[in-house]
């Protein structure tokens, strides 16, 4: 069977629907996603960017016969694209294609994490057994130091940088601190990759990886990075990162503010994972 899965959406959600997309696995599988996430996509026979494929003309103008004899060639379309597009669903239909469509989110009232979520949507596809911890082989390397990334998509959902800063200054006493950012976060001494697959296995080789709820920690978390992730106005029970060695540290209280997690228990949590004493 020739297979073409579809994820849209950014580093974090494409992280959870891992296990997912995995499961789909068949005879040859392609998967066409966001630009940034291609290397990511090791599972895959084939990964492209969907903005490379045409297919986001699709029930906008007069379908390119190249985009539909290209969609034509799979026996089954695995789509999280389009689902809320009333007129992208239309034309697919029209045109014969084997389009499957599932929810890019769980719903509001969905009582679980997210992967299962979307393992869930896998096996009523009729996928095979899958593990439910989203997973990124890379090499063993390991340069020992801590790595930090203080940003996320969202700024109430980012501990303020000054206390960043100060955990930082706190931790160079035991160890290297090193930072990271995207390609347009402002943070002069930070560390960037172009490609996020050689991001995560250089995260894999951390002593310890601090962040907030973002795609980054997404990626520390499925490498086997040693990772504390901070949580404020979202629900760490659906949206937390899974993976071998992952802790959580969110606020007292469900949607408070995030800087309402004191430095002291930050500090400590990061203490207690690498084993040195404050």
């Amino acid at each position: 069977m020739r297979r073409l899965i579809i994820r849209p959406g950014g580093i974090g959600d494409f992280v959870l629907s891992l296990p997912a997309m995995e499961a789909l696995r068949a005879g040859y599988v392609e998967l066409w996603t966001a630009r940034p996430n291609v290397s990511l996509a090791r599972f895959a026979d084939r990964a492209y960017a969907i903005a490379s494929t045409g297919l986001d003309t699709l029930g906008i103008i007069e379908p390119q016969p190249a985009v539909v004899e290209r969609l034509a060639a799979f026996d089954s379309i695995i789509s999280w694209y389009g689902a809320n597009r009333p007129e992208f669903i239309d034309t697919v239909g029209s045109l014969g294609l084997a389009f499957q469509f599932l929810r890019a989110l769980p719903p509001e009232d969905y009582p679980g994490h997210a992967t299962d979520f979307y393992l869930e949507q896998a096996a009523s596809l009729g996928a095979g057994p899958a593990g439910h911890m989203p997973r990124l082989v890379c090499p063993e390397v390991t340069h020992g130091s801590a790595v930090i990334h203080p940003f996320s998509g969202s700024r109430r959902k980012n501990w303020p940088l000054e206390r960043f800063r100060e955990l930082a200054r706190h931790l160079e006493q035991h160890m290297p601190v090193r930072w990271c950012a995207g390609p347009e976060e402002a943070l002069a001494e930070a560390v960037r990759f172009d490609d996020l697959y050689e991001l995560a296995c250089w995260l894999k080789g951390a002593r310890v990886y601090i962040g907030n709820d973002s795609g980054i920690s997404h990626l520390a978390a499925a490498a086997g990075a040693p990772s504390l992730v901070l949580f404020g106005p979202t629900d760490p029970r659906r949206w937390a990162p899974r993976g071998p060695n992952v802790h959580i540290l969110a606020t007292e209280t469900p949607g408070q503010p995030i800087d309402a997690i004191p430095l002291e228990a930050v500090q400590a949590l990061v203490y207690r994972i690498t084993g040195d004493s404050q």
